[in-house]
């Protein structure tokens, strides 16, 4: 869940949980309970649940049965270090990844504090790519906890981006993530807060990748900056890229 995906920095997702809760300002008009709570109480649908948490057991080889190379997004739809997964879950989620070697996943979470508690244990590899969601300086505390894992690539997600973060420290990190929110309740983004964290990016010799500028109709905003789409991705994703 599923095969393809329109998230411009991935290409499949990897449902294993589903299901999450509000922990931050970023979270306030969450995409994914919007869509999921759509379905709730409609009989066998995948969220007939809402956006209760849930673990899917059938779910966690599938990318095992994708041969082709591809990166994949895990738990789009959920938090893999929410506070009701447990830890021998995780390690389940990990196997599979350890296993799928052909694959790079990319795992994106808002719960830096359990990351930083449980990550020095998991058998991380140069294929399993770990990052933090950061909106605004009132939680860039969340890098500092990213750098204490031992992942080959440490990212941020900087989306929605509501606030400047000239101060965020991008020592540790190997691809910074910058978008808009979109949506019918999306908050705006200056375009100063994107140039400036592009422009460190440059000088700090860190790939940048701008998503979108968000909005209520983002297809209609698009991802131009600077008369130009910004595509970059570490190095370590050499021969993934379109």
């Amino acid at each position: 869940m599923s095969e393809s995906s329109s998230i411009e920095w991935t290409d499949s997702t990897w449902n294993p949980v589903t299901g999450c809760t509000k922990v931050s300002q970023g979270c306030k008009h969450c995409y994914a309970q919007r869509f999921a709570e759509r379905f709730r109480g409609v009989p066998g649908h995948p969220f007939e649940q809402g956006f209760d948490l849930r673990l899917w057991e059938d779910r966690l080889e599938l990318p095992l049965s994708w041969t082709e190379p591809r990166r994949i997004f895990v738990n789009s739809m959920s938090d893999l270090y929410h506070e009701r997964v447990p830890v021998t879950f995780i390690r389940r989620v990990f196997a599979t990844m350890v296993v799928a070697r052909q694959h790079v996943f990319q795992i994106l979470t808002k719960r830096a504090r359990r990351l930083a508690e449980v990550g020095p244990s998991l058998p991380w590899q140069p294929n399993i790519w770990q990052g933090v969601s950061i909106e605004n300086m009132d939680v860039g505390w969340r890098a500092d906890e990213l750098r204490k894992v031992p992942a080959d690539v440490r990212f941020l997600s900087l989306e929605p981006l509501l606030g400047p973060l000239d101060e965020l420290d991008l020592s540790g990190i190997q691809w910074v993530i910058v978008g808009g929110e979109s949506g019918p309740h999306a908050r705006p983004m200056r375009k100063e807060w994107v140039r400036t964290l592009r422009n460190r990016c440059r000088r700090e010799a860190v790939p940048f990748f701008f998503k979108q500028w968000g909005g209520v109709q983002k297809a209609r905003t698009g991802r131009i900056l600077d008369g130009r789409t910004w595509n970059e991705f570490p190095s370590q994703s050499r021969g993934l890229e379109a």
